[in-house]
């Protein structure tokens, strides 16, 4: 069965709204797990804006699940971040500095002997390596010569596209899911999945490893409650 991953980064949003460690973001990572999730991602960036440094570290020592660091390796502090922490799984994302949110996928031709140098260094230290990327079946080619572990498909535009039409929605990732596939990679997934549209991605590519879901199922938990929403993401993927 896929796997969940809770991205607990909009938790930490609202605690730096105010200061102080309300809500506590190591305890939300507790209970996330205890509630039925498989796993919990954070995403620090630069300016800490959400997921410090600090958090990351304490939240290391709680997983009992699996461990996910997303983030941009051309910063020495996340790649410092990673080596230390050594999280189950790294998810090498293209952000720019100060970027609101993740919005496009690598370009592994371009990048292809910088991606490959650093998945081999992370997975020199024993961390599962995903590459964030778009629904484009050449910039899987290109991933797969990194030789990274899984790539992580980048799903905003079948997000967008399943309120129109699901079914031309998911082709472009039905295929690149399945070249994935043939090039014996794992795949991830990530990016405005919710719980209108993850059902009908997970059951059109049943062997997807894991989803990586944050905003929504934080914004649902607000009117739903966090433990009864982890719940309701995890039914979408049976």
């Amino acid at each position: 069965m896929t796997k969940l991953s809770v991205n607990i980064n909009k938790i930490a949003t609202l605690r730096n709204s105010r200061g102080g460690n309300n809500p506590d973001v190591v305890k939300a990572a507790i209970d996330i797990q205890k509630f039925g999730a498989d796993g919990i991602t954070v995403h620090p960036r630069p300016d800490e804006r959400h997921i410090r440094y600090s958090d990351v570290y304490k939240i290391k020592e709680i997983i009992t699940t699996e461990f996910n660091i997303e983030g941009n390796c051309n910063t020495r502090k996340f790649v410092d971040l990673v080596l230390k922490v050594k999280p189950d799984q790294v998810t090498l994302v293209p952000d720019t500095e100060g970027q609101l949110t993740s919005n496009h996928g690598w370009d592994t031709i371009k990048h292809r002997n910088y991606l490959k140098e650093m998945v081999s260094m992370f997975q020199q230290e024993g961390i599962r390596v995903s590459i964030f990327v778009d629904p484009d079946v050449v910039m899987i080619n290109g991933a797969a010569e990194t030789g990274t572990n899984r790539v992580e498909l980048y799903t905003e535009g079948y997000a967008t596209a399943y309120l129109q039409h699901p079914k031309s929605a998911i082709e472009k990732y039905l295929s690149a899911a399945q070249r994935v596939q043939q090039l014996g990679m794992g795949l991830n997934a990530g990016h405005d999945l919710d719980l209108e549209n993850l059902r009908f991605f997970s059951q059109a590519i049943p062997w997807l490893d894991e989803v990586s879901i944050g905003h929504a199922l934080i914004s649902d938990a607000l009117y739903l409650g966090l433990e009864n929403t982890v719940q309701l993401y995890k039914r979408q993927l049976v």
